[in-house]
């Protein structure tokens, strides 16, 4: 069974894992944002064509039940509403509004484009040439 196709009470974040600055990262949100969060590196993952086209560039969450999946910085948000720490559900929530919501993805964006920059980042993050995301 794949890990994404096993049940789970809990939420999973689908990342980059051949990339040090995205694995970090999810390691650093289930550390300090939400305890139960399962992380499965996208090269792992049984997600479809098009879902691991999208894990390429931005980082996955998909619900619980496995029927909801989102990207990018409304990953970020979802997952920061789910958490159980205080006043992350409210920052979630105010990057799901307008204009922190384009701020926000703003950001995410140019992180993701700069990824292989950051610490633990290596060439094979870059996303321009075939690096994941």
């Amino acid at each position: 069974m794949s890990p994404i196709a096993t049940q789970s009470p809990a939420p999973v974040l689908v990342f980059d894992g051949d990339c040090g600055f995205c694995t970090s990262s999810a390691r650093l949100a289930r550390r300090f944002i939400e305890p139960r969060l399962r992380t499965v590196p996208y090269q792992e993952s049984d997600l479809s064509d098009s879902a691991r086209a999208r894990a390429q560039e931005e980082v996955l969450l998909l619900d619980a039940s496995g029927r909801r999946l989102w990207g990018g910085i409304d990953a970020v948000a979802v997952l920061l509403l789910a958490s159980p720490r205080p006043l992350l559900p409210a920052a979630g929530w105010l990057l799901r509004r307008a204009p922190l919501r384009a701020l926000g993805s703003a950001a995410y964006h140019w992180v993701s484009r700069h990824r292989h920059r950051m610490p633990g980042g290596a060439p094979a993050c870059r996303t321009d040439q075939g690096g994941g995301g």
